[in-house]
């Protein structure tokens, strides 16, 4: 009956013990949201400190709010950082299911193909190319990325105090959170209204804060 027994009792310890560790891990789980806001938060105040140390509002900004072409610049930035540093929360979390932050993006990209699609239908093709290029696309793709950095700093902190299972997503995660939120403090400079510009150029300067996020994430996690 020993060998029964013993192999009884296996099992049992080998449970005691995953409780413990489970236990520990819910602790760590719920403190791990709070982790991701305050570094939402931290991220805003660097950010906000880079572009003003770089650049400033468009003089026309308060005027220009009004119309529906710079308020797409903020509709679609906002969301997609918001979407994206509730997702960092998920992917944190080993196993946590995604819950509703991938429909968000989802909406996120439909506003945007609806934005193009208007802006293709009301303009003439000929002004299609001269709206995709703009006068500004090489400094969308340096300072979008330049203000990024200090947001990606503080969420590549914040991620290596939970478990991210896969460190590159969660890095590159972290680095379109970052350029979302960069994007929309550029948007207030950038004289580029078009849809086109927007959807091409911000999306490139995020794709490179992604990169960077994503070697960040395979060094540092």
């Amino acid at each position: 009956m020993m060998p029964d027994d013993d192999r009884g009792q296996k099992p049992s310890i080998g449970t005691d013990r995953l409780i413990r560790m489970l236990s520990k891990d819910a602790k760590v789980r719920v403190r791990f949201g709070r982790v991701i806001v305050q570094a939402a938060a931290a991220g805003i105040l660097a950010a906000a400190i880079s572009y003003f140390a770089m650049l400033h509002p468009r003089p026309d900004l308060e005027a220009v709010l009004r119309t529906a072409r710079v308020l797409f610049k903020f509709i679609v930035t906002l969301p997609l950082a918001v979407a994206m540093i509730g997702l960092l929360d998920r992917i944190g979390r080993p196993a946590a299911p995604l819950g509703a932050w991938p429909w968000l993006l989802g909406g996120v990209a439909a506003v945007v193909a609806t934005g193009v699609g208007v802006e293709l239908a009301m303009s003439p093709p000929a002004e299609w190319a001269s709206r995709l290029v703009g006068t500004n696309a090489r400094y969308c793709l340096f300072f979008i990325p330049a203000i990024a950095i200090g947001p990606l700093v503080c969420f590549i902190a914040a991620l290596r105090q939970g478990m991210p299972s896969r460190p590159g997503l969660a890095g590159a995660a972290a680095g379109v959170a970052s350029g979302a939120m960069a994007a929309a403090f550029y948007a207030t400079h950038c004289p580029d209204d078009s849809p086109l510009f927007v959807a091409t150029w911000y999306t490139l300067a995020m794709g490179i804060t992604a990169a960077f996020g994503y070697l960040a994430g395979r060094r540092f996690l």
